[in-house]
């Protein structure tokens, strides 16, 4: 039976460390994009206003790649480290989420928003590893989607309560069901490259798939016409929100 427009799927839970050659091939095109920039400054006709244009995009993109090899690190120590568990209101962490990388999508024609949410929601997991996984699949949607696309955010509750799924939605290029189908079943040993979207190594997910297991979550997509939405799924809080 073939799977219907929206239909979510699940990435497995066995993941292990990503291969270099993949971290390579993400490290490669904000380091390319940096060396083009700073060629760019070597112009001196351009005016302050220009310049300064040029080292905003450099310090972003080196911040992108820079979040990058932090996630590589930390998801080289997941078997060593213990990561505390705890109540964590998942809208708050988005909104900070917004406000730190509006800068850098506004700087690629682009917006990210929350799309708002009635009640309020708690969900169980480690700070530092969610704010990751969301990040993760924020820089994944802003390199795919439109320009003047406005990427979304999302929070959504399901099960009656018992799992929160914070979700990106991206408008970019559609991912069939076969070969979301294939990724999965081979992310589950290595990074491997999304071959609609050939410019990933597929670590992203890789990783982000092993930061959600230590959190006793999973990730997963939801594929549209017109682009994706990659979720993280994690136990709900039974602890009533105090905002």
């Amino acid at each position: 039976m073939r799977e219907r427009e929206g239909q979510s799927q699940a990435l497995g839970d066995d993941f292990t460390l990503a291969p270099v050659v993949a971290a390579a091939h993400e490290l490669k095109s904000p380091l390319a994009l940096v060396r083009q920039l700073s060629f760019m400054l070597e112009d001196e006709t351009l005016n302050l206003a220009e310049r300064q244009k040029l080292l905003s995009q450099i310090r972003l993109t080196s911040e992108r790649a820079l979040r990058l090899t932090g996630d590589l690190t930390r998801a080289a120590r997941l078997e060593d480290a213990m990561f505390e568990l705890e109540p964590i209101n998942p809208w708050q962490l988005c909104d900070d989420i917004v406000h730190e990388l509006t800068p850098l999508f506004a700087a690629h024609g682009r917006a990210l928003t929350i799309r708002p949410h009635r009640h309020p929601l708690l969900l169980v997991a480690n700070r530092d590893l969610l704010r990751r996984i969301v990040m993760n699949f924020s820089d994944n949607a802003l390199h795919y989607s439109e320009a003047g696309a406005a990427v979304e955010l999302q929070i959504k509750s399901l099960q009656a309560g018992k799992i929160i799924r914070v979700g990106v939605r991206d408008f970019g290029p559609a991912l069939s069901s076969d070969m979301w189908r294939t990724l999965q079943q081979k992310l589950a040993t290595a990074p491997q490259t999304v071959h609609a979207r050939p410019q990933s190594s597929g670590l992203g997910l890789y990783i982000a798939g092993m930061f959600a297991q230590a959190m006793h979550g999973s990730i997963g997509m939801t594929r549209h016409r017109d682009g994706a939405t990659f979720y993280v799924d994690l136990q709900a809080s039974q602890q009533l929100s105090l905002l």
